[in-house]
């Protein structure tokens, strides 16, 4: 049976531990800031002279931490694209939009451990000469922008915030923004936009990206709540001992949402590929509700191309450690990890793991997603904007027993005309992706009710 490993998660839920700066630092709270802003220079193996700040970064790429937002993009090769001896603002945004349905691992640390990513944003700021940072949080997380701006000013009162911190010289301010809920803020340079006050219409990248030119065109870092909170423990632990959690290519832990029909939903904290898709079905999550067998499993949040039980997924990559994996599994015995996934069709995405069970629909489960996604297009590219409404509508008449024969071709070429490049930002992916791979997987299903009556 497995075990959480839990390493973010350590106090989350303990008797007694309350989300105020007192409890945090009975617990070790900043300590960890605390070395990091005590560091001094040291020399590398390769006699090279590294500062503080600079031994913290090379900790972060060492640890090979991945986001943990939805895309994995390598954090420590993040930070490297941003010139720290630019004559412009460094400025750091902690992505807390959490916007992906199934997702809301963020929302918890947020509520019960704010300090933490307080903590995380502290460290990750020091080591990128940033003397202001954001948190952009969800317009609907009202409550936790109140927890934040009030761990916020017990931490200034602590002098952890301000002017000359803990009297080491290093000055960083943090803010709190709402946005307005909108899922297109999720994406980095939506959030930009919509932080600079104005629709979250994403930029074109080249040139607009974040580390050359993000918030008011200055160099920009953007990490995810999880990832911020992670940057601290590699700090912590340093960024080797942190890659021996996990796999090779995708160290560490990571806290997946379980939801849908099971027994438990809820939110653990795992090592990555050392758990499979089953083992966090019915281990952690109580398993499917009695008489019940599984459908289907969404790996990585809605927009991540759902997978068929009682299917054979053939695995076949190659780790960063040279180690051939060649295998076939079905969907239970999937390791959930970014490369198993990857090689079965999906993705871990957001860490959101949908449970359907036999009685679910499968176009009605997709309907459902589909009209998210109509509503939610930003509408700035034509695609996007005409293709994901065009989508919801033809569901909404096959639901309505009103669909026609052709409506089921006609779902799939939409959904393979939107992505592909033809969108500014990854919108096109994530409202095909969830189209693409419910009709074929259960293109039975959608055919059944588009036939025309005997």
């Amino acid at each position: 049976m497995i075990q959480e490993r839990r390493i973010i998660l350590e106090h989350l839920d303990r008797a007694g531990y309350t989300p105020d700066l007192g409890c945090y630092r009975r617990h070790g709270g900043y300590a960890t800031f605390e070395r990091c802003l005590a560091l001094e220079p040291a020399a590398t193996p390769e006699g090279q002279t590294l500062s503080g700040p600079e031994q913290i970064r090379l900790e972060v790429r060492r640890s090979g931490l991945r986001g943990r937002g939805g895309a994995g993009f390598p954090c420590g090769v993040k930070w490297s694209f941003v010139n720290l001896d630019s004559d412009r603002p460094i400025y750091l945004i902690c992505n807390a939009d959490e916007s992906e349905p199934g997702t809301f691992k963020d929302r918890q640390i947020i509520h019960k451990d704010p300090h933490q990513l307080i903590e995380g944003i502290l460290i990750a700021a020091y080591a990128n000469r940033v003397h202001q940072a954001f948190i952009y949080i969800r317009g609907e997380f009202i409550e936790g922008a109140r927890i934040l701006d009030r761990a916020l000013d017990e931490a200034r009162g602590a002098g952890l915030l301000g002017r000359d911190i803990l009297g080491r010289g290093y000055d960083l301010e943090i803010c709190v923004h709402r946005g307005a809920g909108a899922y297109i803020c999720g994406e980095e340079t939506g959030l930009i936009e919509s932080l600079e006050g104005r629709r979250p219409y994403p930029r074109i990248k080249p040139p607009y990206y974040p580390a050359v030119l993000g918030l008011y065109q200055c160099p920009t870092i953007v990490n995810n709540v999880e990832t911020l909170c992670a940057v601290k423990h590699v700090a912590a632990m340093g960024g080797n001992e942190y890659a021996k959690l996990g796999v090779p290519g995708d160290p560490g832990t990571r806290i997946v949402c379980v939801s849908g029909q099971v027994r438990r939903p809820g939110y653990f904290e795992i090592e990555i590929g050392k758990a499979t898709l089953g083992q966090l079905i019915h281990d952690l999550a109580g398993g499917l509700h009695p008489g019940r067998s599984l459908k289907a499993v969404i790996p990585g949040g809605s927009s991540a191309k759902v997978l068929r039980a009682g299917e054979k997924y053939k695995l076949k990559f190659a780790r960063p450690d040279g180690k051939e994996i060649e295998r076939e599994a079905a969907l239970l015995d999937l390791p959930y990890d970014s490369a198993s996934l990857a090689a079965a069709g999906s993705m871990c995405g957001s860490g959101a793991i949908v449970v359907l069970d036999d009685s679910a629909s499968a176009v009605e489960a997709l309907a459902n997603i589909a009209e998210f996604y109509a509503h939610e297009s930003c509408g700035q590219c034509t695609p996007c904007r005409e293709g994901s409404l065009w989508m919801h509508k033809i569901l909404q008449r096959i639901l309505r027993r009103q669909g026609r024969p052709a409506d089921v071709d006609n779902l799939e070429r939409i959904a393979h005309n939107i992505p592909g490049g033809r969108t500014v930002c990854a919108f096109g992916e994530a409202c095909s992706w969830p189209v693409q791979s419910f009709v074929a997987k259960f293109g039975d299903e959608f055919r059944q009710m588009t036939a025309p009556p005997p």
